[in-house]
């Protein structure tokens, strides 16, 4: 056989992906049971899934949510943090918690004999939390010096001045953690509250992938989480009128040597129809490193060591944002060509087939490669739960990415990204990028206190 070696060979076809079955249940309570199969190792990742997040903190008490999910291994019944954690430790498990605007996830990765336990521990921990004063002050304190860190990081500082430029007071307008006057003003009372009124069976999903069998689990899950109840509190946030802000606004650090920047507006849920369109066109944009992005900042210009772009998808309307971090000296450029780049994808330098290809091979040829661990799996169902997507969504996601084509990613980037819209966050030296900033067009600039966020 000759191999000619002065060419890369021809990739062949994507193979198809199955996506293993979910098995699903519901127990009295309204907790919904779902186990993916996945045998490989004798692993067990349990997920919890609550359908309530950052959006859902009360007004003036933004970073509730979040405070009160930390709380949860603070302490169950008759056991302290310590011993949870302990108890934790005799399984070899491993205990993680996120937040994000739309939902809670909790998960525990155990050896899949430790089912019972680990289950029992994760119950006690969702359904039965103490919530002590004292490990409230103690977990508060902790989030204020963390808020007092993040004034010192730039990129923190843009990505919490950004969301409230683009949302206001609409639920998405702040980021989990909060504020240090709205951790001010929180008592344990709140914490106690949001758990009665928003962690409850009804809105959550436990999702077991690995090495079990749904009717095991089932069994455990509803002797584990046993007494928990309570229905539905009703709707989920709403989307309200969105602010107008200025085109270019500003944080002044003096004397940075480099500007953060933040472009972006709100663009769309993840419902949308257009999804897996956007998705390849925001490949091409600035989704990886041979981005057009990312090639005109970094590699022709020199700007910075990497830029890129993201649909931020959430259940309701999320944001389309460009970050990076680019020299002081090149931030009137960099803004320039960044909307010169979000323009011309819209119609006037459309997308080639070969960006298209690069772009579509680069979300499908290692997909696979996403679903090799149990937690992989088990994170995966959580996003078919979170967002109702159907069963398939996952095994049909490559065939629908490679069906996208030249004119759908030009129709969608017409559609969804709006230059008239878009709203520049610089966080930097103004008074040394003050000049470059007034040929760019977008109007006078707005000068922001960071002790607004």
């Amino acid at each position: 056989m000759t191999v000619d070696r002065s060419r890369l060979p021809e990739p062949g076809p994507t193979r198809r992906f199955v996506f293993p079955s979910i098995e699903k249940s519901v127990l009295p309570s309204g907790l919904r049971v779902w186990t993916v199969r996945h045998t490989a190792i004798p692993v067990l990742t349990l997920m919890l899934l609550v359908r309530r997040g950052a959006a859902d903190d009360p007004p003036g008490k933004e970073g509730l949510a979040a405070i009160s999910v930390d709380m949860l291994d603070e302490g169950s019944g008759e056991r302290s943090a310590i011993e949870i954690h302990e108890g934790l430790a005799r399984l070899g498990a491993q205990l993680d918690s996120d937040i994000g605007s739309d939902a809670s996830l909790l998960t525990v990765t155990a050896l899949s004999r430790f089912a019972g336990p680990a289950l029992s521990l994760f119950a006690d921990m969702v359904a039965r939390p103490t919530l002590s004063e004292a490990d409230f002050e103690r977990v508060r304190q902790l989030r204020l010096h963390r808020l007092t860190q993040l004034r010192d990081m730039p990129g923190a500082v843009a990505d919490r001045a950004f969301v409230k430029l683009l949302y206001g007071e609409h639920p998405y307008g702040h980021t989990p953690l909060g504020s240090e006057r709205s951790l001010g003003s929180m008592s344990v009372d709140d914490v106690r509250q949001f758990h009665r009124a928003m962690i409850r069976p009804a809105e959550a999903t436990l999702v077991v992938s690995g090495d079990c069998e749904h009717a095991d689990i089932e069994r455990l899950a509803a002797a584990a989480f046993d007494g928990w109840d309570g229905s539905s509190t009703g709707a989920l946030p709403v989307m309200t009128t969105l602010p107008r802000p200025g085109r270019l606004n500003v944080i002044a650090r003096p004397g940075a040597p480099q500007s953060e920047l933040r472009i972006g507006h709100v663009a769309v849920p993840r419902n949308t129809p257009d999804y897996h369109a956007l998705v390849a066109a925001n490949m091409v944009l600035g989704g990886q490193f041979v981005s057009r992005i990312n090639l005109n900042l970094r590699e022709e210009k020199g700007f910075t060591y990497g830029a890129r772009t993201s649909f931020d998808f959430r259940r309701l309307p999320g944001p389309f944002a460009l970050q990076v971090s680019v020299h002081t000296a090149a931030t009137a450029e960099a803004i320039d060509q960044s909307l010169q780049e979000i323009a011309s994808i819209r119609g006037s330098r459309p997308v080639t087939t070969d960006e298209l290809a690069l772009g579509v091979a680069a979300l499908t040829r290692g997909y696979a490669r996403s679903f090799e661990t149990a937690e992989q799996v088990a994170r995966a169902a959580t996003q078919i739960a979170l967002y109702d997507l159907p069963d398939n969504y996952f095994a049909e996601f490559v065939p629908k990415v490679e069906g996208v084509t030249v004119e759908d990613v030009t129709r969608v980037a017409a559609e969804h990204l709006d230059p008239s819209r878009l709203t520049t966050l610089i966080v930097g030296d103004y008074d040394t990028i003050a000049g470059g900033l007034a040929h760019l067009n977008l109007g006078e600039a707005v000068v922001l206190s960071p002790d607004t966020f």
